[in-house]
């Protein structure tokens, strides 16, 4: 119990967490089995294996032809082909009992037994046959097509290691040598829980305040593709009791328990008493020094293991990958388990505290340097973060910025397979996905959204292909095209005509505060929703606060001070509705289709423009022509664009360079 309470109030660094453990309870495999071999695939063999036979098992023909002696026809060619009888044929599966002498040669299937006095075999495409007699129109060398016995595996060779994964070739391989059985090591039980009263299962109606079961789903799909049969039991909620009589029902018949929820030292969060009150020694761990995934708990129970996951699916997803993943190879007895690694260059400047590590989620894309790491959202509930991140980057406690171009390693979730052809980077769009939809290039396309102004700095390093942008210029009152020479891309990029979206005031259905124009925003009673600094709608936003400030003699850094929320910023079009929907704010700009589609009212102030720009080296790249080519379409777009309820236009020059 001392050691208990030194490290609940504790974080713990990465390297601590398996000592730890190992004071209790070994990490190793729980116990070796012997299974069918065709019962074996995804189980780790638990003893080396040697051939027990030759293989092949005896000289075998590798083609259909004639068992010969090669010196009989060393002078054979197109133009003088020699004769030889034919004195019988031999068929797999059957011992030859008959000899090739000279002068003669035996009829040969393909994985037949060599004859006695053949050391080589003819194509049968190189001879000619009439009756008994074939006619060799080729020389050939002893040995030729002939596969020996023991040429592949000899007898006593050390042909697979424990702690080998059987995969369908290690199955061919050992059906191969005639193992009918093979000892593996035995599947550590694991139960999994989902801990929290605010989670629902998929498929039920979700009430307000409430979010779907991401984690029970994730976790067992994480296990399964370990060769493991986890067993999922359900929901649990905030109840001390009842998670307790669960996890002391389920230690008796399981060797691991994992949870998710719970885990944080907050009211709400029992599981750390729970555990505790399990049986000793209890909690081990409460806490990393990782962001996501600081709440971890780790405990020994009964000489069984328990993870106390986080909640949020990001910090359960990356604690999962790095920390539970390896443990538990280790009871499967896995002897590879590290993950592949690339090395990538940071495009943007990470700042973060001292003392803890973060793992951010990436985005890799492919360039003429090598790869480029996109940070994805590291907030600890994100769930896009998981399907679109290739991997992760740690950055070191000691470290608290890494500049712009800095070079990281990046530890990847899986292999890099399927490298899109085309990468979009910049701000994300409605019409966009439903255009890369109709146009067959969404399954070969990468989107990253970073914002307009992401998207101009990632065609000027050369890591997009495309960027969709909304850039406005208070200026000259334009979109887009200013930035051309603001951005020094005269000589890289040029400018594809997009088409207009409607922009305006999205307001809670029925503007039961009575919105009427921006000028509102500076009201006592209303709290806005603004989108993030660098994007089209911040910028637009800034225009017309700006505009304001000149007709009534203010400055405008005064005025954005008045506006409450104003430093109230999103990512997207659709948190700025869900902000007004919920009530957490009255007013924000936005698309006037995603106040439709989430049911505000909406206060219409400007077309603007949403364009395409281009590196000119890739315009001959075949999905960057694919798409511009549907911006073409006029028939197309009008299909596409018609159910967009009127807030989309195409423009005279769409799809054109401008």
């Amino acid at each position: 119990m001392i050691i208990l309470n030194r490290t609940f109030y504790r974080l713990v660094d990465l390297e601590e967490i398996e000592p730890i453990i190992e004071k209790y309870v070994k990490i190793e495999p729980l116990g070796v089995e012997e299974v069918k071999l065709i019962e074996a695939l995804g189980r780790v063999l638990a003893e080396d294996i040697y051939a027990p036979i030759d293989y092949p098992p005896f000289d075998r023909s590798t083609v259909d032809g004639y068992a010969i002696r090669s010196i009989d026809v060393s002078n054979a060619d197109e133009l003088n082909p020699v004769k030889l009888r034919v004195t019988g044929s031999v068929h797999p599966g059957c011992k030859p009992n008959i000899e090739v002498v000279e002068g003669t040669s035996i009829e040969i299937s393909t994985g037949a037994m060599i004859p006695r006095g053949s050391d080589a075999v003819v194509m049968v495409e190189y001879t000619k046959r009439e009756d008994n007699t074939i006619y060799v129109y080729r020389t050939v060398y002893p040995g030729e097509n002939i596969s020996t016995a023991g040429s592949d595996i000899s007898a006593g060779d050390l042909i697979l290691v424990k702690g080998s994964v059987i995969d369908e070739r290690v199955l061919a391989l050992l059906a191969g040598l005639g193992l009918d059985k093979v000892k593996v090591y035995v599947k550590p039980r694991i139960a999994i829980y989902s801990i929290g009263n605010e989670i629902v299962e998929p498929g039920r109606e979700l009430e307000t305040g409430k979010v779907y079961d991401i984690n029970g789903f994730l976790i067992t799909g994480f296990l399964k593709k370990m060769g493991l049969n986890p067993v999922f039991k359900g929901i649990l909620p905030d109840d001390e009791n009842t998670v307790f009589n669960n996890l002391q029902r389920d230690l008796e018949f399981f060797d691991i328990l994992i949870t998710s929820g719970g885990t944080s030292k907050g009211v709400g969060d029992i599981l750390y008493r729970v555990l505790n009150k399990l049986g000793e020694p209890g909690v081990l761990i409460h806490g990393l020094k990782i962001k996501p995934g600081k709440p971890t708990v780790i405990a020994v129970v009964k000489n069984k293991l328990i993870f106390g996951l986080p909640g949020f699916p990001l910090s359960c997803f990356i604690v999962f990958h790095k920390i539970v993943k390896p443990i538990i190879a280790r009871f499967l007895g896995l002897k590879n388990i590290n993950s592949n690694i690339v090395k990538a260059v940071l495009p943007v400047k990470i700042r973060k505290a001292l003392g803890i590590s973060w793992f951010l989620p990436v985005a890799l894309v492919s360039t003429a340097k090598g790869y480029s790491a996109y940070p994805l959202s590291f907030e600890s509930g994100s769930l896009l973060s998981i399907i679109h991140s290739d991997g992760y980057c740690v950055i070191p406690p000691n470290i608290e910025v890494l500049d712009e171009n800095s070079v990281v390693n990046v530890e990847l979730f899986g292999n890099i397979e399927n490298v899109p052809e085309l990468n979009i980077i910049g701000s994300n769009d409605y019409l966009l996905y439903d255009i890369l939809v109709r146009s067959g290039l969404s399954s070969k396309t990468r989107i990253i959204p970073t914002g307009s102004s992401g998207g101009w700095r990632a065609i000027e390093r050369g890591e997009a292909d495309i960027a969709p942008t909304h850039l406005f210029d208070p200026n000259t009152s334009t979109y887009n095209k200013p930035f051309i020479e603001k951005y020094g891309l005269s000589d890289k990029a040029v400018l594809i005509r997009g088409y207009s979206r409607l922009i305006g005031i999205m307001v809670a259905k029925g503007n039961p505060k009575g919105i009427s124009s921006i000028e509102d925003f500076l009201r006592e009673d209303i709290v806005i929703v603004n989108r993030t600094k660098g994007s089209g709608i911040h910028t637009y936003l800034e225009y017309l606060i700006t505009k304001i400030g000149e007709k009534l003699g203010i400055d405008p850094r005064e005025l954005t001070k008045r506006i409450k929320g104003y430093n109230y910023e999103v990512k997207t079009h659709t948190a700025v509705a869900l902000a007004i929907k919920h009530g957490r704010a009255d007013a924000g700009l936005g698309l006037g289709y995603v106040a439709y589609i989430y049911g505000l009212d909406f206060i219409p102030l400007t077309w603007e423009e949403f364009d395409f720009l281009v590196l000119k080296e890739r315009l001959s790249k075949a999905p960057v022509k694919q798409f511009i080519n549907v911006l073409r379409n006029r028939d197309l777009m009008e299909r596409i664009i018609v159910n967009y309820r009127g807030y989309y236009k195409l423009l005279d020059d769409t799809g054109y360079q401008f």
